[in-house]
């Protein structure tokens, strides 16, 4: 699988998103899977907001690969929440993983990320988030703001993978961070054993024993006899 970029007017704004091509044809039938990744960031970090679907082939597999690049999210005026409008919220409740996006040359889009990461925690509280937290413009080192260090300790916190990449100039590299967490969103996906699933792979309570709901009905309804009888 290669990925190629869309590159806006600008020189230095280059589009995020990345559309995944594939090398060989791939047939005309239903997938194995169904990957869906959502893109968050803040403003000026190199995003598309629109929404992309490919097909292509990872590890042998049939893959359908859809991307919802969203529009940017900010920071409240107290720093620690963020605002968002509410088709970001309908997307994260659908994707199976995550990119967070920042630019090297603006720290306050790295600063996005913690908040919007507690965000999606309100939303998906006992989930397994796989993500990806991806510094995007690192051919812009004069322009750094944020160190190699900042983006690999926020990404541990957070329990994801990190790379720094420059869209730009080296699709190569966003390729190799998207196939990643693409096998990694499989696994989980294969993990839940063929059953329908909605958006993340949630943490779900045992369904409850059909025999133990009649026992304790039945010890209900005695008991509610037992009391009619006293009075």
């Amino acid at each position: 699988m290669r990925l190629i970029s869309q590159n806006t007017m600008s020189q230095y704004s280059t589009n995020f998103l990345l559309l995944p091509i594939p090398e060989n044809p791939v047939l005309d039938c239903v997938p194995n899977k169904i990957i869906k990744l959502v893109v968050l960031g803040g403003s000026n970090v190199g995003k598309t907001g629109a929404l992309y679907s490919r097909k292509f082939t990872i590890d042998g597999e049939q893959i359908s690969l859809q991307v919802q690049d969203t529009p940017f999210v900010s920071l409240e005026d107290d720093n620690d929440s963020i605002c968002c409008q509410e088709q970001i919220n309908r997307s994260i409740y659908w994707a199976d993983g995550f990119v967070f996006v920042y630019s090297i040359t603006d720290y306050d889009s790295y600063r996005v990320i913690r908040p919007l990461y507690q965000h999606i925690r309100k939303i998906h509280p006992n989930a397994n988030i796989p993500l990806l937290l991806m510094a995007n413009k690192g051919d812009l080192l004069r322009a750094r703001q944020v160190s190699s260090r900042e983006g690999l300790q926020l990404a541990n916190e957070l329990g994801g993978t990190y790379c720094e990449v420059s869209a730009r100039e080296n699709c190569e590299g966003v390729h190799e961070a998207f196939q990643q967490l693409c096998q990694e969103v499989g696994r989980m996906i294969g993990s839940c054993n063929g059953e329908k699933r909605r958006g993340l792979h949630l943490i779900r309570p045992k369904s409850p024993n059909m025999q133990d709901l009649k026992r304790r009905l039945k010890q209900a309804l005695s008991s509610k006899g037992k009391s009619a009888t006293t009075l």
